[in-house]
């Protein structure tokens, strides 16, 4: 899992997926991918910006394709975008812990998508020192980083 998953975040382009309507959208992953130099969309049909840039309501209407799509949103809605992102030919999918439900981990697996699931995107994201290292230093020790 660890390395798996830390390679997710090597990527250069990226779409973040969230209904702000419903739950928060994922303005920390989104900040911290930003900072770190990646080409970074919002995806929420909700709202008009996020973090002071242009959302758009789905995949196709992004000025230009990503190489990975992070999900977190109403557990409802996750499956329909594991299977949008298929369609729309992107093969890296993370779901957010706590948005992930069996069923679009199945569709992930039937579509021949690498998605993980289970954890937090930020554990990843940022490395200095704050609430999410000594979690991450926690997940470590437990192998489940």
């Amino acid at each position: 899992m660890p390395s798996n998953y830390e390679k997710f975040w090597e990527k250069n382009s990226y779409a973040l997926v969230g209904n702000s309507a419903k739950t928060a959208f994922p303005e920390l992953s989104y900040k911290e991918l930003r900072k770190q130099g990646k080409k970074v969309f919002a995806i929420d049909a909700s709202a008009n910006t996020i973090c002071g840039d242009k959302t758009y309501s789905d995949l196709e209407s992004l000025p230009q394709s990503v190489e990975g799509v992070v999900l977190e949103l109403p557990k409802a809605e996750t499956e329909s975008w594991v299977k949008k992102a298929a369609e729309a030919g992107v093969k890296d999918i993370w779901i957010h812990m706590g948005s992930q439900t069996l069923e679009a981990l199945e569709a992930g697996e039937k579509l021949g998508l690498n998605v993980r699931h289970g954890t937090c995107a930020v554990l990843y994201l940022k490395k200095n020192f704050s609430y999410h290292s000594i979690h991450r230093g926690i997940m470590k020790i437990l192998k489940k980083y």
